[in-house]
């Protein structure tokens, strides 16, 4: 008989995990990126959050936060419309908007509550998400490819994961780093299919999800790390190379290795460099500094523009070039010191 899903109090964590029915290798790019859409639409509309995730080839990972059952209860009608256009089409959005506008000219007490309840029995539940993400990609994926049947090994394995940011950040570097184990790629930014990937992708929701393991973090009092992702990149990197570190085992004279990773090389690369991307990193991203700098070259060159449009900017400003954060810039400056997120 399946165990029953251990629930936590009050706001919880759950790392989930599925396969594939006979671990059939069915996630190609195509399928990845329509199970992301899915998974980020129903997120959407039942409330809940999913912190981080990696869809691998033939199973997928994720680490969702369940919201504290009195949220819940707070769905009301504009929430629930705003929620219900993640999710549905126009027209059912529409039908819904409808049905509750009859409820409420009906002058029945109890109409409007009773189609709010219907609703709110989704909400916020790991259980029905999962369900539902499953059957959706399903439906999906049977209907392009022609087939039928169940897609999927079992239900669905989960552990309850306690709210503390080192459980927290552990098991979201041990999701994030499974395409490294797996040889699949040799950096975690390489694999676009994850959490960590898909926020340097410049991705709000991943952002946001790594951010919320970090806000109670006693590494920086006071700070809310869903809301610069700098700060989460930075100390959610550092955190990934520390726990992605391979490690070898000794058979013989021959050394093997037992799981695969970074070196110690690179590991101490990265703490050397204090979490920041190379200057070849960085520009596979989206940067503002190259669209919204204004100016960019060496700190002369800055200088020089300035100068010539110095009667363009404040009395107050002395200088033009402005360093870059966020990464190893070398030289590099721009006219425009950037506010907010300027790297993803």
């Amino acid at each position: 008989m399946r165990q029953a899903r251990l629930r936590g109090e009050g706001l919880s964590y759950y790392h989930c995990i599925s396969r594939v029915v006979d671990r059939r290798y069915i996630f190609q790019k195509e399928e990845k990126e329509l199970f992301v859409g899915i998974m980020r639409k129903l997120e959407a509309f039942l409330g809940l959050r999913v912190v981080t995730y990696c869809i691998m080839s033939n199973h997928f990972h994720l680490l969702v936060e369940e919201p504290d059952a009195g949220e819940v209860r707070e769905l009301d009608r504009k929430t629930l419309l705003d929620r219900a256009r993640h999710l549905y089409d126009s027209a059912a959005v529409r039908d819904l908007a409808e049905e509750l506008d009859r409820a409420e000219q009906s002058g029945s007490e109890t109409w409007e509550e009773e189609i709010l309840e219907r609703y709110r029995r989704r909400m916020g539940d790991v259980s029905i998400f999962m369900k539902e993400l499953k059957q959706r990609f399903t439906q999906s994926y049977n209907r392009r490819k022609g087939r039928r049947g169940t897609l999927w090994e079992d239900r669905y394995k989960s552990v309850l994961v306690e709210g503390d940011p080192k459980a927290l950040m552990t098991m979201a570097a041990y999701i994030d780093l499974n395409p490294v184990r797996a040889g699949m790629v040799k950096s975690v930014e390489d694999y676009r299919w994850c959490g960590y990937a898909s926020a340097l992708g410049g991705n709000r929701w991943a952002k946001e999800g790594l951010g919320r393991i970090l806000n109670q973090s006693p590494l920086v009092s006071g700070e809310e790390f869903d809301r610069n992702w700098q700060r989460t990149s930075k100390v959610y990197r550092l955190w990934l190379y520390d726990q992605g570190q391979a490690v070898e085992k000794t058979e013989g004279r021959k050394p093997k290795s037992a799981r695969r990773g970074f070196s110690s090389e690179e590991v101490e690369h990265e703490i050397d460099r204090d979490g920041k991307l190379s200057l070849t990193e960085v520009i596979r991203y989206r940067v503002r500094y190259l669209t919204d700098g204004a100016v960019f070259g060496s700190a002369a060159f800055v200088d020089e523009v300035f100068d010539r449009y110095r009667d363009q900017f404040g009395e107050k400003r002395r200088s033009g070039a402005r360093r870059m954060r966020d990464a190893e810039w070398e030289d590099l400056c721009v006219l425009r010191d950037l506010r907010g997120a300027r790297v993803g």
